[in-house]
This record gives C-alpha cells, structure tokens and sequence, in this order.
C-alpha cells in the first residue's frame, strides 16, 4: 500500500491570469473559419448551471436520484472588443463609422488561454487552452462615467449562453479544454497554428477547430 502525501515539491499547483483571447466566426454552415484576436480581456468567468438532484421515491423510500441536462453559460469582460464582435453584440454598421444597435445577434465561438503554475516553475510550468463554441450574447449594461481625479477605463461585460456541439462518442458540449503540461507539444503546436494562424506564405488563417479534430490532433 501507498501512503498519500500532500505538498510534494512540484505538485503545488494553481492555475492564473487570462490572455491570447480569440473570437471566431462562423460561416454558413457553421464552421469556425474566421478569428480575430481580442485585446483587453480581462475576465472570462465559466458558469455552467443545471445537473440539479431529482430525487425519485418508491417503496417509501428514495429509489433514486435524476439529475436535469447541464447547461454552460458565462460571463466576459473585457476593456475593448473586436469590431466583428459588433454582429454578435446586436449592432451592425450602417455606414462606416454609423452603427445601428439592437439588431440580431450572431453565434459565435471563444477561445482563450489560463496560466499553469506550481511551486517550482511559477506560472511558466504551462498553460491551458479554453475552446468554447455555440456562445451567444446578451444585451448588456454600459456605464459611462465623467473623468476625475482617480479615472478608470470602462469595462464592457457581457452574459453568454451556450448551444453545444456534436463530439463522437460523447455527449454535446460547448468547452473543450487542451492541457499544456499533458499533451504533446508537437501536437500542441499545431492546435495553436489552427487556432491562431500562421504567417508567411502560404499561412493559414485562424479558425477553431471542431471538438472532434482537436481530440483527433492532441491524442492517439
């Protein structure tokens, strides 16, 4: 037998931080084929809902517990947006410069990076990548205040919901999650060359891949 034991240098870790925030678009049938990258996220908050208890009686006792569909949902904020965010925050452009607002609201997919640390590395030990996919977003608050002697830049927020995607072998889902430390870095890379794009000639443009070719890529 083994002895469990806490606190081994190494095994201290925590995750941090947001960053390499990407929003996709998708075309007509669907496919994410379109990113542009998102500068100034601040906070992506994960907040799935539902799988709540159902408790089931009979013989009077309880025979036994159904949980309800879960749902994902979320929040972001960030201090700007991509233009192209516009179509899927309801706002679409007149003319340049003119911008109409309470239009339809486009789906769309994220994708974004947290920091991996422990007590040897910090948060250089690795990272992980969020993919989310079917998000649609509320209309939301903006607040505008005067400028004053203690000024602060507006932050923009916005409440997501989610329709989850088709994966072989599993139930729909909206998030996929790429761990750094676990998965080959040769395959990582190549994830991130879909994801980001790749420059020269002939480079690829950023999309974000289906939940079944991100599995098919990272693993055997």
């Amino acid at each position: 037998m083994t002895a469990l034991v806490w606190d081994q240098v190494g095994e201290r870790l925590y995750e941090t931080g947001v960053d390499r925030g990407v929003l996709y678009i998708p075309d007509d049938t669907g496919v994410y084929d379109e990113g542009f990258a998102w500068n100034g996220l601040t906070t992506v908050t994960e907040s799935p809902s539902g799988a709540e208890s159902n408790a089931q009686y009979a013989d009077n006792i309880k025979y036994l517990n159904l949980l309800s569909a879960e749902d994902f949902g979320g929040t972001i904020e960030a201090f700007t947006y991509p233009d192209e965010f516009g179509q899927c925050d309801g706002t679409v452009d007149a003319k340049p410069g003119v911008q109409i607002g309470q239009q339809g609201r486009k789906v769309f997919g994220l994708s974004y990076r947290t920091r991996v640390g422990n007590d040897i590395d910090g948060t250089d030990h690795g990272y992980k990548l969020h993919l989310l996919y079917g998000l649609q977003a509320a209309p939301s608050e903006k607040a505008y205040a005067t400028i004053n002697d203690s000024p602060e830049a507006i932050t923009f927020s916005w409440e997501v919901s989610s329709t989850p995607v088709p994966v072989t072998g599993y139930k729909p889902t909206a998030l996929l999650v790429v761990d750094s430390t676990v998965v080959d870095p040769a395959a990582l890379s190549d994830l991130e060359d879909l994801l980001y794009g790749t420059g020269g000639a002939p480079g690829t443009e950023p999309k974000l891949p289906t939940p079944d070719e991100v599995i098919a890529l990272v693993g055997p």
